[in-house]
């Protein structure tokens, strides 16, 4: 059995080169604002537009999006429920409401996609890949996939370092004199013993200042049925060691004199405590491990638009986590495994951008930080790592072109305690995006991409249970895309039809991959060799309006994947597809809404797939169809908006496996109940 590393923060912070620069650029920047900013804006007569939300795809890269409104119709509990129906996207699901949830984008990884928080990336130095089921969505207001990085060449130049960028944005609280503050009372319940309140509180404080607290506690023993059908009974199990007990909270105070001049801290706390089920062994008894989490970090971010054409953004966070994981099942000396995880990280982005002309931008931006890890694993290396990232960009548009372009550099330093530290990495990689509108009609949007990539190791994969640092080679992909986008609004009963397709092909080279071992607590990490994937990201989005007072909307994604290894002729594996990638995977969402009622059907298709890299029948995961429904009634109770909803998830009761041994589970249902105050 394969033991699944502990989930981790950590940075640290201290005077590096490059800091000089930062402290220029903000001194560059509040010079310009004392003496060149003036505050141009009016007060105007409020006009109310009623119109259809259209959604927006024609950007120079594929971006996808989903907002707060969308996640009844798509039955969703956290981020990583949430973004399942985008295109091109895998979720690797270890079943439960406290299962780890992982993403990853055109078969890249998950250690190549970026987890943004308001504009701040989440690093995880120890395994590289964030739980998104840590995540729930009551203060989530929008969530962006971003192939290759964001569009705005105004970020933190960590944005542009990986693959592909999942943006999370929280609710920035809009108020108003008339009514000053705006608090949100619910709770949710369901199967598998989930109760889970919450709380929201936005204030307006003064002009300028307001804020939003959330908090929310969760608990659920995780307790569900699931069908024994290897062992030839097709009984039914309950699955054990999946109970949760989560408390979180969150917040920001924010700061907006102006769109051009914007200040925001803000803090997030978890704690949780949560059986590890593990895989189903047959006639074996459930396992006894355990996770404990208590993670917190405090991020700011400032953004300033001078009326010269300067721009300046800031950000800086520091980061605390502890880890956990107890073992009380092993025949060891002890008897047990109990390792302890201690993380630190400070990280701060300074970046400029300046329009010499309304069609031409530039920008630089230089982020540092150190991350460091402290363990009573034995003879563990306690590393530090300090990351260099620095990046130049250009936006650039002439008639029916636009170009945008990057160049990133990645510097990674590690020292350690124990033993050789590996060797310090530096990198060069490019990106070119070019869009072309061949009608002036401006509805159909041609694209293309190129975009380098560089990642580096993790400490999991450099250093865990390493008597010398792993010969391993960074990882580097070359991704291609080429597509084109559609959208038309209608004013009869179609309201609007938005189509895009993309056509890809990624390399990798020096693809970083575990290999399993006698010993679970010795994994083998090697540089695999080389995969090329071609595929296919079709989507489309469309609303109508059948009848007065009904709106309907449609929503499909389908993704085709051919992912092989390509390594070496002489592999019993050469030209077969990667572990756990479907080559097939269709998404739907269709919906009806009648005044205050509304009722969604959200059904994802995944075809059958391996869980080895040799595609042998003894490795086969057939394919599956899951189906959600859910029912949302919005009403008046004594001039105060509620909002009811039921969902059912698997609503047919299929028995299916995301990852071999980890029983999804069946048919459950979920009721949450919401007050505005």
């Amino acid at each position: 059995m394969k033991k699944r590393l502990p989930i981790i923060f950590c940075r640290q912070l201290s005077p590096i080169k490059g800091y000089s620069l930062l402290l220029f650029m903000a001194q560059v920047a509040l010079g310009t604002k004392a003496s060149a900013q003036s505050d141009t804006t009016k007060k105007i007569n409020e006009v109310k537009v009623s119109s259809s939300a259209i959604p927006q795809i024609q950007n120079p890269a594929p971006v996808q999006s989903t907002s707060a409104t969308d996640f009844k119709r798509t039955a969703s509990f956290n981020v990583a429920d949430a973004i399942r129906n985008f295109a091109g996207v895998n979720i690797k699901d270890y079943g439960g409401i406290g299962g780890l949830k992982t993403v990853s984008v055109r078969s890249l990884g998950a250690d190549n996609t970026a987890v943004l928080y308001n504009g701040v990336q989440l690093n995880d130095a120890q395994n590289g890949q964030i739980d998104l089921s840590k995540f729930n969505l009551n203060n989530v207001e929008e969530i962006v996939l971003y192939n290759a990085q964001p569009t705005d060449i105004l970020q933190t130049a960590r944005a542009y370092a990986s693959a592909n960028v999942l943006a999370i944005k929280t609710i920035h609280p809009v108020l108003d004199s008339r009514k000053p503050y705006n608090i949100i009372v619910g709770i949710k319940g369901g199967s598998f013993g989930l109760v889970n309140p919450y709380l929201q509180w936005q204030q307006k404080v003064s002009k300028y200042w307001s804020f939003v607290i959330n908090s929310s506690v969760q608990e659920a023993n995780g307790r569900y049925k699931y069908h024994e059908a290897k062992d030839g009974s097709d009984t039914l199990a309950v699955r054990k060691n999946g109970d949760v007990h989560v408390q979180q909270a969150d917040g920001g105070l924010y700061w907006t004199k102006s769109d051009s001049d914007k200040f925001n801290l803000q803090f997030n706390f978890y704690n949780s405590k949560r059986g590890l089920p593990g895989p189903v062994v047959y006639y074996a008894a459930p396992t006894n491990q355990r996770l404990q989490n208590r993670d917190f970090f405090v991020q700011s971010g400032y953004q300033h638009k001078a009326v010269n054409g300067l721009q300046l953004l800031i950000n800086a966070k520091y980061a605390h986590s502890y880890v956990r994981y107890l073992d009380t099942g092993v025949y060891n000396s002890n008897g047990v495994i109990d390792e302890h995880y201690r993380q630190n990280d400070f990280y701060i982005s300074g970046a400029l951008a300046y329009k010499f002309t309304p069609n031409w931008k530039i920008s630089y931006a230089s982020d540092a930080d150190i991350s460091n890890l402290q363990s009573d694993v034995y003879k563990y290396a306690f590393p530090t790592r300090t990351s260099l990232f620095n990046v130049i960009a250009t936006d650039f548009s002439i008639g029916q072109w636009r170009l945008q372009a990057n160049l990133l550099n990645t510097y990674i330093h590690d020292e350690v305690k124990s033993g050789p530290a590996a060797a310090s990495r530096s990198a060069f990689t490019p990106a070119v995006i070019a869009t072309f509108k061949p009608f002036a009609s401006q509805n159909l949007l041609l694209r293309a991409y190129y975009k380098s990539t560089f990642r580096n190791t993790t400490f999991a994969e450099q250093y865990y249970y390493a008597i010398v640092p792993r010969p391993l080679k960074p990882e580097y992909a070359d991704q291609y895309n080429i597509g084109a986008a559609y959208t038309k609004s209608f004013a009869g009963i179609f309201d609007y039809i938005n189509i895009s397709a993309d056509a890809y092909y990624n390399h990798v080279k020096d693809k970083i991959s575990y290999i399993p071992t006698r010993s679970p607590e010795t994994p083998s990490v090697i540089n695999l060799g080389k995969v090329d994937i071609k595929g296919l990201d079709v989507v489309l989005k469309s609303g109508f309006k059948p009848f007065y007072n009904w709106k309907g909307l449609l929503s499909v994604s389908y993704t085709y994947q051919q992912a092989l290894d390509v390594t070496n002729p002489t592999d019993l594996y050469y030209l077969e597809q990667i572990p756990y990638t479907p080559k097939h995977t269709l998404a739907l969402n269709a919906g009806f809404t009648h005044k205050q009622f509304g009722v969604y059907y959200n059904e994802i298709f995944s075809s059958s797939r391996y869980q080895n890299s040799n595609n042998v029948p003894e490795y086969y995961l057939p394919a599956y169809s899951v189906s959600d429904a859910s029912f949302v009634y919005n009403f008046l109770a004594g001039a105060k908006p509620v909002a009811a909803s039921f969902e059912v998830n698997n609503l047919f009761n299929k028995n299916y496996a995301v990852i071999s041994s980890y029983p999804m589970p069946g048919r459950s249902y979920r009721l949450t109940f919401q007050i505005t105050i």
